[in-house]
């Protein structure tokens, strides 16, 4: 099998475990959340970023004031907003303190993190956790660093996107009038 086949394989295999994990309850309550809050602001970094960037998008396509931390027109965090932070380590500086800026501002936070014990957790009013340690052999092969966390955050948002389309009573014809037309 060439690895390409073989890593796809992997990959749908270990995210169907990886996001089997996440209760329903927490979904709930993360829909919950941000049903209810003014704006939403997003954070990653590196590939965790490129993940929030994508959900800030489907956001914005719902109908919700979304922005991304970092971003030059991004406006500032008020009460009543929600801070969502992607982290697989949970322990990344900038995640880390974003969470204490949000906290400190009182403004909820939601965490998406692969360590349950993490500082990013911890400080988190919410933290789905995705934990994608497998001690396999074939895990640096197939799915190096943390391709297995990013994949699963990506994935488990898009859920939550057709979660939230539901509650709100959206539909692609309606988020499609919403899509950017300028791109």
């Amino acid at each position: 099998m060439s690895s390409f086949k073989e890593s796809i394989n992997y990959l749908q295999e270990k995210i169907k475990d990886i996001l089997g994990k996440v209760s329903g309850e927490d979904i709930t309550k993360l829909c919950k959340l941000l049903l209810k809050a003014k704006r939403i602001f997003v954070y990653g970094a590196g590939r965790s970023g490129l993940v929030a960037k994508a959900f800030a998008i489907r956001l914005v396509h719902l109908g919700f004031q979304a922005y991304v931390i970092g971003e030059t027109i991004t406006p500032p965090v008020r009460v009543g907003d929600l801070v969502l932070i992607i982290s697989g380590s949970g322990e990344t500086m900038p995640s880390v303190m974003t969470a204490d800026i949000a906290r400190d501002m009182k403004v909820k936070v939601i965490a998406v993190v692969g360590e349950e014990r993490s500082s990013l957790a911890r400080k988190a009013d919410l933290a789905i956790v995705l934990s994608a340690h497998c001690r396999d052999e074939h895990k640096s092969r197939l799915a190096p660093l943390g391709t297995l966390f990013e994949a699963s955050a990506w994935i488990l948002l898009d859920g939550v996107v057709a979660e939230l389309m539901d509650l709100k009573g959206e539909s692609e014809e309606k988020m499609k009038k919403r899509h950017a037309t300028l791109q």
